[in-house]
């Protein structure tokens, strides 16, 4: 039996396979690799992978490729669950036959909500769905089928038993061969990353506590689950014949520093294959483990830095203390590791003082480039449970994320800072980050460097400063939207 596993078209610019960060429209064309689809589509013969946004397919072009499958399995999230409902729908009018599955942390979170969202359901896959999707794609019935919930012939909910997480994670056939047959890798971009950039996993699962981070709490778990460094760097290797044109290769696990032994040990087989890589940290390395990373090939890190306020950061269980970031950032500058730090406004219990406070810290720290993220409190994380005890939702609607454009919105607001206040609060942060001598030459310097950087960093200002007006008419229609009610 065939199966297509589908990444939906969605929002204009719709990062809906975001890897360990948010679903959303990103300020400037943002698209990570959809690599949760691509796992189990490596398992099984004959699928296909076909990630939407990115390639420009819309729905008339989907709907025609989804014809030719007994199966499509969708990637959705808690932001496009309306809009992949509609294109399920479409497929099984088109197909009465085709069996849909949804897959992803909505639906292991709220398999029942997400069935019932629309008939066109046949099964949702809770937690570690990779072999969940190879065993319903070989044909074996849904009742069957661990890990699974779907509809018996009377229209009844079920919920199979549990399907443990993997433990061997060499267990994973490699997504190589199905990036190099399903994707064409020049349509993804990352602002910070080298382009054309590859990103993959080489584990699951994250230690930390973050109350708001999605994956570890909903579907890898808070254990680190590794592959071993013989498999990961045979498949760099292998990455490095396959894709000879990319620049840079990142690691997407939620932490790949969190195992340093094992990624001391991938980094000095990596440094020998000459390759250009980064990955996720925390910050809380120290310079000579930094230094070695760098001697074998890092350029950059990606560090969540989150807030610049010390009692936020224990209310989110971070784990890092502001002066932890502090020596983290000087040692990535003095071995000369680049930082692209992300900030989230939002977080419990912010007030119009703590934001200020982050955006100087920020200052401080003077990374090479941010991202500011509004709060996202997704289903299944201890910052949605938190929220929903304590009366912090903005909206009466629990899941409303994303304003209709896909840009995020302020879901969260708390006691003397508004919902509008916190929204309008990334633009100024930006504003305060960006528009000062330093970044500014940093730019430029780079985009005179390289002329590729210099063209690439043109279409990123026109688009970031597009969205940004974007924004202000979202707020704008969220104002007026509550005047009139």
């Amino acid at each position: 039996m065939s199966a297509l596993f589908l990444s939906p078209p969605s929002f204009d610019g719709f990062d809906g396979g975001a890897g360990s960060r948010y679903q959303a429209r990103r300020e400037v064309t943002s698209f990570w690799y959809p690599t949760w689809l691509a796992q189990p589509a490596a398992l099984v013969p004959g699928a296909k992978l076909l990630d939407c946004p990115p390639h420009d397919i819309g729905v008339e072009e989907c709907l025609r490729i989804a014809r030719g499958y007994d199966h499509v399995i969708l990637h959705t999230s808690t932001p496009s669950l309306p809009n992949d409902c509609k294109v399920a729908e479409a497929i099984k009018e088109q197909n009465p036959d085709t069996i849909i599955g949804f897959v992803g942390a909505h639906a292991a979170v709220l398999p029942t909500e997400t069935l019932k969202a629309s008939p066109a359901i046949d099964w949702v896959g809770r937690k570690e769905f990779d072999f969940t999707c190879k065993e319903v794609a070989e044909g074996r019935e849904l009742k069957d089928v661990a890990g699974l919930s779907y509809r018996d012939s009377t229209g009844k909910i079920r919920h199979n038993p549990e399907r443990e997480l993997i433990s061997n994670m060499d267990d994973l056939p490699w997504v190589a061969d199905v990036y190099k047959r399903d994707l064409e890798i020049e349509k993804y971009f990352i602002g910070y990353l080298l382009h054309p950039y590859v990103s993959l996993y080489t584990g699951r699962g994250c230690p930390a506590q973050c109350t708001f981070c999605l994956w570890p709490q909903t579907i890898g778990g808070h254990k680190y689950r590794v592959r071993s460094p013989e498999n990961v760097v045979a498949e760099m290797a292998y990455m490095k014949k396959q894709f000879p044109q990319v620049k840079e290769f990142f690691f997407d696990d939620d932490t790949f520093t969190a195992n340093l032994p094992r990624a001391r040990e991938i980094a000095r087989h990596l440094g020998k294959q000459g390759l250009t890589w980064s990955c996720n940290s925390r910050a809380n390395l120290d310079y000579d483990t930094i230094k070695f990373f760098k001697d074998n090939g890092l350029r950059l890190f990606l560090v969540g830095y989150e807030s610049g306020n010390d009692e936020i950061l224990r209310n989110i269980k971070k784990g890092v203390t502001t002066d932890e970031m502090r020596h983290f950032t000087k040692a990535c500058n003095r071995a000369g590791v680049t930082i692209h730090g992300t900030f989230i406004l939002g977080l419990p219990v912010e007030t119009r003082e703590t934001i200020e406070q982050t955006i100087r810290f920020a200052q401080e720290l003077d990374v090479f480039s941010i991202q500011v993220s509004l709060a996202a409190p997704y289903p299944g994380t201890e910052l949605y449970e938190m929220a929903r005890q304590n009366g912090w939702f903005a909206r009466q609607s629990k899941t409303d994320i994303v304003h209709s454009d896909g840009f995020q919105q302020s879901a969260l607001e708390y006691p003397g800072i508004s919902k509008e206040e916190i929204f309008e609060s990334v633009e100024h942060f930006y504003q305060k980050y960006f528009l000062r001598p330093k970044p500014i030459l940093r730019i430029i310097r780079s985009m005179m460097e390289d002329k590729d950087v210099f063209m690439r960093r043109c279409r990123e200002g026109y688009e970031f400063f597009s969205s940004m007006a974007q924004r202000r008419e979202d707020l704008e229609a969220a104002r007026d939207t509550s005047v009139a009610g």
